[in-house]
């Protein structure tokens, strides 16, 4: 029988009063979302009338755009993840097994735009997005999202430690380019692209300065605009606030749980392919 020393426990402990101090400002985040305008402000963590009222108003009242905020911020975090695992993963691959004049100067010249503050880009994007009309549109709001010199950096790495005999195996069983690169590269990748799609769908979800600018109508705001909008000079409606914020944190949370599922199996299929 294993017997923990004191200083196991005393580890467990201190974990458990982090855990507990990081969880608390979700737990009255998602308790808040049960009290109606005039418990908001109750110094208490359980509502005294528990309420059902502002997730039937975000979801029911005509004069709530909420699901379409939702479903605005599903389309750009989803696409957006789907193009960045695809392109990322496609320039890794390329400058990690490709020898072209200049490779190391391209990825030099990837890797230092990541020093760019996003502050200084967004005149540019703006610019860019008004040239092409996407103002007020889904292309607007993600193409700086569509890839990331980040998921370049890191899917390179990935691609690097990959045996070149397996894709000289594929080349000689006479598969394209392309195919090799879907079957054969991609699987042996598989942690680096789950973490790679939880950064950019979090990201995206969250992004709040670029959708802010590049869309001005209602009917187009992404979920932390939206939610932005439920604080005016009037007052901030604290009830709404809370109701969205706790809705809008389960599909990170989903996305998470499935995609740490996925971590943990490609990293021990790696092994055993390889």
């Amino acid at each position: 029988m294993n017997r923990r020393t004191p200083g196991t426990a005393s580890a467990y402990l201190v974990l458990t009063l982090l855990s507990v101090t990081m969880l608390f400002p979700f737990l009255w985040m998602l308790l808040s979302s049960f009290k109606d305008a005039t418990q908001i402000y109750e110094m208490r963590l359980l509502p005294s009338a528990p309420t059902l009222s502002n997730y039937l108003y975000l979801f029911t009242s005509r004069n709530s755009r909420f699901p379409q905020w939702f479903l605005n911020s599903a389309i750009v975090g989803i696409a957006t993840t789907v193009s960045v695992l695809f392109f990322d993963s496609l320039v890794g691959y390329t400058l990690a097994k490709f020898r072209f004049p200049g490779r190391r100067v391209v990825f030099l010249l990837i890797i230092s735009t990541l020093m760019i503050p996003t502050e200084m880009l967004v005149i540019p994007w703006y610019a860019m997005a008004r040239a092409l009309k996407w103002v007020n549109t889904y292309w607007g709001v993600m193409f700086p999202g569509m890839i990331s010199a980040f998921g370049v950096f890191l899917m390179r790495q990935f691609m690097g430690t990959m045996p070149d005999d397996l894709i000289d195996a594929a080349r000689v069983d006479g598969k394209g380019e392309l195919r090799i690169f879907l079957t054969v590269a991609l699987p042996l990748v598989t942690p680096a692209l789950a973490i790679l799609a939880i950064f950019n769908f979090i990201g995206n979800w969250n992004a709040f300065l670029w959708p802010l600018i590049a869309v001005a109508r209602p009917r187009m705001f992404t979920l932390p605009v939206g939610l932005a909008n439920f604080s005016g000079e009037a007052g901030s409606n604290w009830h709404y606030i809370m109701t969205g914020a706790t809705v809008s944190m389960a599909p990170l949370v989903v996305v998470f749980l499935i995609f740490q599922k996925q971590i943990v199996k490609g990293i021990a299929m790696t092994g055993l392919k390889g």
